[in-house]
């Protein structure tokens, strides 16, 4: 069977992001009834895998910033959402840099096994400047970033596969190592899963050669089908398999007018100056690169009233808009869907209940082969 009728036949996965940092999915003083609490999560972790989603994803943040004045750790509060829930995968967002990889290595591998194979993590080559240098740790140029998360996911795959772990880098050497339990291993999943995202050249090489899945920031369908070109390319020219997904966040209401009225809201209530600091923190992360395709390079300041792009994939509308736009995007090369959404609880069982259903009947049109729906525009 061809690469992408095989892809085409696999359902849509679905992932959430953790709110475990304070503020909310959205920059905004607008209400929003999601708390960055424990007990919050663990509801809504439990929720969440009986309406459709198999993955979630915890934040990463250190320190205050934009909007987010507490913040739980990414990797703790992984484990403590694991142990809430069945089926769930949680993923940890973590920074080289911050981590040495041997010691993540082992804090993931206990993880897994602890949760029977559900533990994963992001590797984020790190834009905010000042989680490292307030830290006293040096802060390196973007390719070399880059450069620093490659070896360390290398470090890690070696580590959890391999007793006698060995590497020698420019920033992480490995000699005779093991690490004892080693993580779940079975069919398709060798390691825990390894995440990834970033716009730029060196992020998009990065995934095309060591990364499971590479993450693409909000995008309209042009811009995500020239992302998963590219480092599809890049994949294979290095005989490397990687999954795509994409980040966006979710407005579903019973009518386009609610849905969109929802959104202007959210915008016109922006926080502007935690909007404006968070513009002013990444605009080296776009402009660090020579050809200007990194991180939030052309974002508009609505655009980063949801901090990853995530209004400009369009999931805004009644859910059969949002279905058919997601079947789009898996067209397109989307195997998971990270979202975001304003009410957690409610809007979760919401796309559980009205959006997932009509997806589903979508894609068994896709699997028979069936035209695409016309897409909703750009």
């Amino acid at each position: 069977m061809p690469e992408n009728e095989a892809r085409l036949r696999e359902p849509l996965k679905f992932a959430y992001w953790v709110p475990n940092v304070s503020g909310g999915l959205v920059t905004s003083d607008i209400e929003q009834r999601t708390d960055w609490g424990y007990d919050y999560n663990r509801e809504l972790a439990v929720l969440a895998e009986n309406n459709g989603f198999e993955y979630a994803l915890s934040q990463v943040r250190y320190t205050s910033s934009y909007g987010a004045a507490y913040q739980h750790e990414s990797t703790g509060f992984s484990l403590a959402l694991l142990l809430a829930t069945q089926r769930l995968k949680v993923i940890a967002a973590v920074h080289p840099g911050l981590w040495h990889p041997g010691v993540l290595a082992k804090f993931v591998a206990s993880a897994d096994v602890i949760s029977g194979g559900r533990a994963a993590v992001n590797v984020v080559s790190g834009w905010f400047k000042n989680e490292f240098t307030n830290l006293g740790e040096p802060w390196l140029e973007h390719d070399e970033r880059y450069r620093r998360s490659e070896e360390f996911i290398r470090v890690l795959k070696e580590l959890w596969t391999n007793d006698h772990a060995e590497f020698g880098g420019d920033f992480y050497r490995i000699h005779d190592f093991d690490i004892k339990p080693k993580p779940v291993a079975g069919p398709g999943r060798p390691h825990p899963e390894i995440f990834q995202g970033g716009n730029s050249t060196a992020a998009r090489k990065l995934a095309g050669r060591v990364s499971d899945w590479y993450f693409s920031n909000g995008k309209d369908f042009d811009g995500f089908t020239e992302q998963v070109e590219e480092v599809g390319d890049y994949a294979a020219a290095n005989e490397h398999t990687v999954r795509f997904g994409l980040n966006g966040f979710v407005i579903a209401r019973e009518t386009e007018s609610e849905a969109k009225d929802v959104l202007r809201e959210i915008v016109a209530k922006a926080n502007v100056e935690a909007v404006q600091g968070f513009r002013d923190a990444v605009k080296q992360a776009g402009k660090s690169t020579s050809d200007s395709k990194g991180m939030w390079a052309d974002s508009e300041f609505a655009d980063l009233v949801q901090y990853n792009d995530g209004f400009r994939t369009g999931l805004i509308g009644t859910p059969e808009q949002i279905a058919r736009r997601a079947v789009e995007y898996k067209r397109r090369g989307a195997n998971l869907l990270l979202l975001g959404f304003l009410h957690y609880l409610e809007d979760v069982e919401y796309f559980g209940k009205h959006v997932l259903p009509v997806i589903c009947e979508l894609e068994k049109d896709l699997d028979r082969g069936a035209a695409t729906p016309e897409p909703l525009g750009g």
